[in-house]
């Protein structure tokens, strides 16, 4: 799947629409130039990486989104630009609360891997609402679209939602109809799935998807019913086990967090396995896709075209809003009753980014390497369109990078 170069107004609005002088405009006729002479563009080009994650954050108030672009572009065609925002930024807001770095153990400094974005039909770092990630250079890129259901998912026991029950003394999982699971009053909703074998990859999207390979699933799963809400982050949150993120308002409880590193998820996940005793961690590359499809084979669980109410993205479909995603479950569910899996949010998974299927396990496993600094995100998100949203796109991105589409949601072994 191709997508198309960006267009002189877009690039005009990217860099003018920030207060960008007019000679930063001469930057971008010429940068328009060589788009232009390119093409289209593939997924998986650095180019639009780069121009991907600098529109997600074009607009951002946060200094530090200007210097994690600057971290992954230090020569970056925005990078001038970049310095300048945070300048004016901090000129202006000397006393600006800085976005809350993830709290996680020191590790080596990861080398410059870019952040997904989303496709010329450049995001935005949204306000959460809803679902939402994208890629940044040499990371994956985010999808949108679909109709909105709107309202609040609610679950049996909301409500009476008390402290999680502490690690020695973990809370008795909730069986719910169909298969479903609740470790804890806090805990995201579990789905069972049950193992079975699949084609993974695609032959005629980009080629990071490719060589299609066939995976076996060979033990039951869990993975959430639906992306981690805001709440349900602020409940990690509450009991300083997590960072709070300044870009997930509670008020905004029942959409998905995002602005979520890889590093950040690991923390959450960390805190889920102490309060519920329960191994929690995030589902392998094999197992989000096998999951996604939901048994199908097609570009969609639904068919080979779009349909209206599928999956949130830009477009997919009305309702949809590009400021932020829709409350998780506002759009139908895949037959194995997961929610969002297109659209709505990027989603983290375990896996370390490979360029290719070639040497993949078949097996569903992790596929992890020493010194990892760049993991896989799947789904894409509600800023991109359908091209997106097939099953098999995946994206990578740096771990220690939040992104305003990036979420994930949970799983973990049925025993």
């Amino acid at each position: 799947m191709w997508r198309k170069t960006l267009v002189v107004s877009w690039i005009g609005s990217v860099l003018l629409g920030g207060g960008a002088s007019c000679a930063a405009l001469g930057v971008a006729g010429a940068m328009f130039a060589t788009s232009a002479s390119a093409g289209i563009l593939p997924k998986n080009s650095d180019e639009q990486y780069e121009l991907s994650f600098w529109d997600s954050i074009k607009n951002s108030n946060y200094a530090s989104d200007y210097e994690a672009y600057l971290k992954q572009y230090p020569n970056g065609r925005f990078a001038a630009l970049a310095k300048s925002r945070i300048e004016r930024i901090k000129a202006t807001s000397p006393t600006q609360p800085a976005k809350p770095e993830p709290k996680v153990e020191a590790k080596p400094a990861p080398t410059p891997a870019p952040t997904p974005a989303p496709p010329p039909a450049a995001r935005t770092p949204a306000t959460p609402a809803t679902p939402a990630t994208p890629p940044t250079a040499n990371q994956p890129r985010s999808r949108s679209g679909g109709p909105i259901a709107q309202g609040t998912v609610t679950y049996a026991n909301e409500g009476k939602e008390g402290a999680p029950a502490p690690a020695s003394a973990p809370a008795r999982p909730a069986e719910a109809k169909g298969g479903e699971i609740r470790d804890c009053p806090a805990c995201p909703v579990l789905v069972s799935v049950s193992p079975g074998g699949f084609t993974m990859g695609s032959s005629t999207s980009d080629p990071a998807e490719r060589p299609p390979h066939r995976v076996t699933i060979s033990q039951p799963f869990a993975i959430g019913k639906f992306e981690v809400t805001v709440e349900q982050w602020n409940a990690c949150a509450d009991a300083n086990a997590c960072p709070r993120i300044a870009t997930n308002p509670a008020e905004a409880k029942a959409a998905p967090v995002r602005d979520v590193s890889w590093d950040d998820t690991q923390q959450y996940l960390a805190w889920l396995t102490k309060t519920t005793g329960k191994t929690y961690r995030l589902p392998s590359e094999a197992e989000w896709e096998y999951a996604a499809r939901g048994g199908t084979s097609s570009a969609y669980w639904w068919g080979d075209q779009m349909r209206k109410g599928n999956a949130n993205c830009k477009d997919c479909g009305e309702p949809w809003s590009d400021a932020a995603p829709a409350n998780v479950g506002s759009f139908a569910a895949n037959p194995y009753g997961l929610h969002d899996m297109n659209g709505s949010v990027w989603e983290w998974v375990a896996d370390c980014w490979h360029s290719s299927y070639k040497n993949a396990p078949v097996d569903g496993r992790n596929w992890d390497e020493a010194a990892c600094t760049a993991r896989v995100i799947r789904g894409g998100s509600w800023r991109e369109g359908a091209p997106y949203m097939v099953s098999s796109t995946r994206f990578k991105y740096s771990t220690s990078v939040r992104q305003s589409q990036n979420g994930f949601r949970v799983a973990r072994d049925m025993k």
